[in-house]
């Protein structure tokens, strides 16, 4: 199991009066992004009206750029990115000094104003049920917001402010008490989605402030290797049944009303479905090679509609509704 090489607590991050709100700011680094990692933090450090601990964490390396007062923590290996954010988050917890928020920024994230966390604080004071809030997130022109970066199903309108169900995890406050009462970040699955349910598990809610906005680069979530396995996992870990609530609490019956309607994969073959049940295998399962999901999508779209999972049993079909709806099974 890996561990931290060494826990460098430097002079405080901030001077700022104790009556500000406290952030536990994580930022996880492999040394790649030199130039954004500077940008993301000379951002951070600009904000005002809180106070700031920050913890730069080495995943499988030594950060080349902390900013002064940080703490480091460096892995000897490359733990994923759950395992990175829960050794910055018990270090800023370890280094005893309280914290009342903790905010995970994506070393290549950018606050695009120095009231954003200010500004989160305020909504998440208007929300006391909300465990987390989330800002939209944007492209560097500060307009550009990706469908799959909208937290909630009708993700036609990124500027709607409202409840949601799951988070985005590069740009995301997070209430400490309840991030340490539900044991951090889990790796074995999808681990926004997973702790957003633990935090609705729990009593409590999340909050999408659309107003307040974050900018992130817009590139392909494809370029990462096991992109489609893990997206596949990720659709049927809340499109499949699940487990039985004693079993599994991580999703609670007061989130049915909001993925009943949410419309099942579209498999049309028995072997397909299998590849997609599989994806909710652990971590360690090796993705698909390219030439085999190749022939996987072209024996899905050469069968008929419907696959005969039982005898008796089809999958159901669907009705057209415009894009931006809830897809509901006839």
């Amino acid at each position: 199991m890996p561990v931290c090489s060494h826990l460098m607590n430097r002079p405080e991050t901030s001077t700022v009066p104790p009556h500000f709100p406290v952030f536990h700011v994580v930022l996880l680094t492999m040394n790649d992004r030199p130039d954004q990692e500077r940008a993301a933090q000379a951002t951070l450090l600009a904000q005002k009206g809180v106070e700031l601990r920050i913890c730069v964490v080495g995943n499988g390396c030594v950060p080349d750029i902390v900013p002064a007062g940080a703490c480091t923590v460096v892995l000897k290996e490359n733990v994923g990115i759950p395992g990175g954010r829960n050794a910055g988050a018990r270090a800023l917890a370890e280094s005893g000094r309280p914290g009342d928020y903790l905010f995970f920024l994506d070393n290549d994230a950018t606050f695009p104003a120095d009231d954003v966390l200010a500004r989160l604080v305020a909504e998440a004071d208007q929300h006391p049920d909300a465990a987390y809030v989330q800002p939209r997130l944007t492209g560097p022109d500060d307009a550009t917001t990706p469908r799959r970066w909208v937290p909630r199903l009708r993700a036609g309108s990124a500027a709607r402010p409202g409840v949601i169900t799951t988070m985005t995890e590069g740009v995301i406050l997070v209430r400490r008490n309840i991030f340490d009462a539900l044991g951090g970040w889990e790796a074995r699955r999808h681990e926004g989605l997973d702790l957003a349910y633990r935090c609705w598990s729990a009593g409590y809610t999340g909050w999408y402030a659309a107003e307040i906005r974050m900018h992130h680069p817009v590139t392909s979530p494809a370029r990462h290797r096991l992109f489609y396995q893990l997206a596949a996992r990720n659709r049927a870990s809340v499109r499949l049944p699940q487990p039985s609530r004693t079993a599994d609490p991580a999703v609670p019956d007061r989130l049915d009303r909001h993925h009943a309607g949410a419309r099942p994969p579209r498999l049309r073959s028995t072997r397909v479905l299998r590849w997609h049940a599989g994806g909710l295998g652990p971590p360690h399962r090796a993705a698909a090679p390219a030439h085999e999901l190749a022939h996987r999508v072209a024996a899905d779209r050469r069968r008929p509609s419907t696959c005969h999972l039982s005898p008796g049993a089809t999958l159901p079909t669907m009705r057209k509704v415009p894009r931006d709806g809830i897809h509901s099974p006839t």
